[in-house]
């Protein structure tokens, strides 16, 4: 048996997370991961039709730590778990180089949805409106990959250097930015849990229609 005919989608898409380590997101190319799989170009087009195909497969398999954190148990508290939740999304974002550019924009489907629902429904269980409880996961996400899309663009920034004549600002720490402003997030988000607490009340739409995208 050749190697080619033991590709399937898992190993192509792993070997397209090792490429995007070595040489960023803008340089993955499928000419260069037929060559790190030692195979013709066309055969990738066996698992992935094109490269946005295979840039969502790389997505989603580039979550698998995040998907695989344990949900929240009935009795966590929520706003632990909030703050945890958040800074499980941002370690595995960090994983990969371009992780955040990566992710950016991916829409979560099947056994994410999933997830996504028992999140809700832990959140609406300590009190939260389920419009509420939706919105705030997708500010968390929201938040998290903006965090993590600059902190890996000043990476970048630092790798490539800067000239002699440009000022630089001082440097982020960027560990320290993410977690005053999931603070925030969370200080907003306790407000939320007070009984009679209307202050999202006729804001945010009916329960269910906010957008999933980042939604984590």
């Amino acid at each position: 048996m050749t190697r080619a005919t033991r590709l399937n989608r898992e190993v192509v898409a792993e070997a397209a997370l090792d490429l995007l380590d070595e040489v960023g997101l803008d340089a993955v190319s499928t000419r260069r991961l037929a060559q790190r799989l030692g195979v013709e170009q066309p055969s990738l087009y066996w698992h992935f039709r094109d490269k946005g195909r295979l840039l969502a497969a790389m997505a989603e398999a580039a979550m698998a730590p995040h998907a695989a954190a344990p949900l929240p148990a009935p009795d966590d508290e929520p706003l632990a778990w909030f703050r945890e939740n958040a800074r499980s999304l941002r370690r595995t974002l960090l994983r990969r180089r371009d992780g955040a550019r990566l992710h950016a924009g991916s829409r979560p489907a099947g056994d994410d949805l999933t997830r996504i629902t028992h999140k809700v429904t832990f959140l609406t269980a300590h009190g939260l409106p389920e419009p509420v409880a939706r919105m705030a996961l997708l500010a968390a996400g929201r938040f998290t990959v903006g965090s993590v899309l600059e902190e890996q663009a000043d990476l970048a920034q630092g790798e490539a250097g800067t000239g002699p004549e440009e000022a630089v600002a001082p440097a982020v720490d960027h560990d320290a930015a993410f977690e005053a402003g999931l603070g925030f997030l969370t200080d907003g988000l306790r407000r939320h849990l007070d009984p009679g607490s209307t202050a999202w009340a006729g804001t945010l739409g009916r329960p269910g229609t906010a957008d999933e995208r980042n939604e984590r």
